[in-house]
């Protein structure tokens, strides 16, 4: 399982084969990982087993209370792939009334009850903001929710400069060496799994509130590159001056054949 953001992959294995995928004193792994620069971490079939019947009955549960639903209602929506309350509260309606035994009007009613679900929380997480002095500036950074309001207050982050100043390994986690060993330090948003770029637009994008840097200086998402594609009887006339034969005229010669071409698609030019 890839996540590309992170560059990470979890690989899954047959019990009796995880020392083999491992390797003497973790070679395997490690080369693996040295070679792609990719993290890798290997689980056992038993243990993926344990933790996908763990997060059906978290999730089933999470529906349970959010929704007000009996079991049978949320364990249908985890099965049909609600991770959730987000999920099941923006999506067209068809893709919660096409589940069986649902109709519209079941539809529109949990998205109701999912979307008032979610302002009460965002109360209760702006509360929380406040409480902890994590000043109302911060909420207006892109890419600043209500959770990592909370999780920044509660790692001493309360203003946009404070937000502004981190490094990306301070919200991500990282590594430093004390004492000659390798230690892990935790980000302040590490539990939000934020992609290496994720950390830093956020970071820039504090920047840019505090004045420390213009807008402009943002990097900017590439343009994206399109290729036409003809028509079944269409040509490029490009393509078909650069192909057409030279005569005496030169430039004549390949306008003349062209126009044979479009006029007729099935006539051959004349060599």
């Amino acid at each position: 399982m890839l996540d590309e953001e992170a560059d990470r992959v979890e690989v899954v294995v047959p019990d009796e084969q995880l020392s083999l995928a491992i390797g003497r004193r973790g070679q395997n792994v490690r080369l693996a990982s040295q070679l792609t620069g990719w993290q890798i971490d290997i689980i056992t079939e038993s243990q993926d087993s344990e933790r996908r019947q763990r997060e059906f009955a978290e999730r089933t549960t999470l529906f349970q209370e959010a929704l007000d639903v009996d079991e049978v209602i949320a364990q249908l929506l985890v099965t049909e792939g609600f991770a959730t309350v987000e999920d099941l509260a923006f999506v067209e309606t068809y893709e919660i009334s096409d589940i069986e035994g649902f109709d519209e009007d079941t539809a529109e009613e949990l998205q109701a009850r999912a979307r008032d679900f979610l302002e009460k929380q965002a109360a209760v997480l702006d509360a929380k903001r406040v409480e902890l002095g994590v000043q109302d500036e911060v909420m207006a950074v892109p890419g600043v929710t209500g959770a990592i309001a909370v999780a920044l207050g509660e790692g001493g982050v309360k203003t946009v400069e404070d937000l502004a100043d981190l490094a990306t390994d301070e919200i991500r986690g990282g590594y430093e060496v004390k004492n000659g060993e390798r230690v892990k330090v935790p980000g302040v948003l590490e539990s939000f799994n934020l992609a290496q770029e994720e950390a830093e637009m956020l970071i820039l994008q504090a920047r840019v509130a505090a004045g420390w840097i213009d807008a402009s200086e943002l990097p900017q998402p590439p343009e994206p590159e399109y290729e036409e594609e003809l028509a079944e009887g269409e040509y490029d006339a490009d393509a078909v001056f650069a192909a057409a034969p030279e005569g005496e005229d030169g430039e004549v010669a390949a306008e003349e054949d062209a126009e044979v071409l479009v006029e007729d698609p099935e006539q051959t030019p004349n060599a």
